[in-house]
């Protein structure tokens, strides 16, 4: 092929209007690739503000509807749950409680909104332990094998009571084969299972803990959280919850990990989902609050390139406002 080069080759006329630049537009973010996640606290009056997060809420069990409505009425049409229960124990019975605050919460929002809405779960026992570590406990050491079981009746509770996708977060070692397993057996084989399969131990997770009330009680959770320098750790684990049944894939965060987005994606070529998590959200909020970047421009920038690295969907407190400024 003949190279064509500067003055017959003028990249900028592409470029040249608004009209054209969407013309030849490569990578599309769109409404229906955002996830929102939802914080529901048990035992609140009225929704409650994060100060970690701003403009983030935490919703009481009369208010979650009137929140998701609003995403709905936008566009967005799939939310994930975090709930926040009022007791707490050191094996989190209120994770997999038939009348937990999640349970509650899925069964009222498909009732409201019935097939208007995807309902995710997040599958994990950090809110609801008194240690706030995402499985059982022993000689504070986490007890992988005796987590499995218990994961599997959340996410089994939370099928039970309408959930579309279950997302197992623990990063404990045979989730996915677990709680897929415990679906079938329990009748629930289209209920889909989207995996945390590469969550790292990141410093960007500080404001979620402060939300959703979950930071270690002692430690941190590096023994079972990804290590960020090992992206080849990162495909084997992705690769392990593929092959136990997961529908579908997650990178968690996303900003700093848009290599391993891309990676998985181009391995795959599974439906692959990346969390805008609370870290980047914030970071952006504080920096628009100090007039130091345009937070329009700079949200739908950062939700671009995480779509064009290669993610299907997109979990993200941005859900809402981005939605809003979406043609």
């Amino acid at each position: 092929m003949t190279q064509v080069s500067f003055p017959a080759l003028r990249m900028r006329r592409l470029r040249r209007t608004p009209l054209i630049r969407e013309l030849v537009r490569e990578v599309r973010l769109d409404r229906s690739n955002l996830i929102q996640p939802i914080f529901v606290e048990e035992g609140l009056k009225t929704e409650v503000g994060i100060l970690s997060m701003p403009g983030q809420r935490r919703q009481s069990p009369g208010t979650v509807g009137r929140e998701v409505g609003r995403l709905v009425d936008k566009g967005v049409k799939s939310v994930i749950l975090f709930g926040i229960p009022t007791v707490k124990d050191e094996i989190g019975s209120a994770a997999y409680d038939p009348n937990g605050i999640v349970q509650r919460t899925i069964c009222d929002l498909k009732a409201r909104f019935d097939d208007e809405l995807v309902v995710l779960t997040d599958v994990c026992m950090c809110q609801y332990t008194i240690h706030g570590h995402c499985g059982l406990v022993n000689e504070e050491r986490i007890d992988n094998d005796k987590t499995l079981p218990k994961l599997a009746e959340v996410a089994v509770s939370h099928a039970q009571a309408g959930a579309d996708i279950v997302a197992p977060s623990a990063m404990i070692d045979g989730q996915v084969k677990t709680i897929r397993q415990a679906l079938d057996d329990s009748g629930f084989k289209d209920v889909a299972v989207m995996a945390y399969a590469a969550k790292h131990a990141s410093s960007f997770f500080g404001p979620f803990r402060d939300a959703a009330s979950s930071t270690p009680k002692f430690g941190d959770r590096r023994t079972y959280q990804m290590d960020y320098s090992n992206p080849e750790q990162a495909l084997r684990e992705i690769a392990l919850d593929i092959k136990e049944g997961a529908d579908m894939i997650m990178i968690k965060p996303a900003l700093a990990y848009l290599d391993i987005v891309y990676r998985a994606k181009k391995r795959f070529q599974m439906p692959t989902a990346a969390y805008n998590v609370s870290g980047e959200f914030s970071m952006i909020k504080a920096a628009a609050r100090e007039g130091w970047i345009d937070e329009k421009s700079a949200i739908l920038e950062v939700l671009t390139s995480i779509k064009r690295a290669g993610a299907d969907m997109i979990l993200t407190y941005h859900a809402l406002e981005a939605a809003e400024w979406l043609d």
